[in-house]
């Protein structure tokens, strides 16, 4: 069993930067693969960013490539998401998620174990 907790969200204006962490407690960090995902309303959680065990391997959602930065620290059992130039499109409930699945880290919701309880980023234009 693992718990994860997200922080960090806000409300930034457009252009703006924002970080997201999530700090895992429980089971070995370092055994999970971790994800972001966000869900906007009226639409459904999609992908965001994934992380392998060791973080030598990342994938990214095509809406943020070149944008976000997801990192993870295993002394902290943390994981991050460095988001910038943010965008009203990128409003929604972020959400971080851990899988033992791997090495490859998964870009899907069932892949996911477990689920931090989210934090709201909202981007004003």
């Amino acid at each position: 069993q693992v718990q994860l907790v997200d922080s960090g969200g806000g409300l930034v204006q457009a252009g703006g930067s924002l970080r997201l962490s999530c700090a895992a407690s429980g089971r070995t960090f370092r055994s999970y693969c971790m994800g972001w995902f966000r869900q906007a309303p009226g639409k459904e959680r999609e992908f965001v960013a994934a992380i392998s065990w060791g973080g030598l391997t990342t994938y990214y959602a095509d809406s943020v490539k070149g944008r976000f930065t997801i990192s993870r620290d295993n002394a902290k059992n943390t994981v991050y998401l460095q988001m910038n130039n943010l965008k009203p499109e990128d409003t929604a409930v972020y959400y971080c998620a851990a899988s033992l699945g791997g090495p490859v880290p998964p870009r899907t919701i069932v892949e996911y174990d477990y689920w931090g309880q989210g934090t709201q980023v909202t981007v004003s234009s």
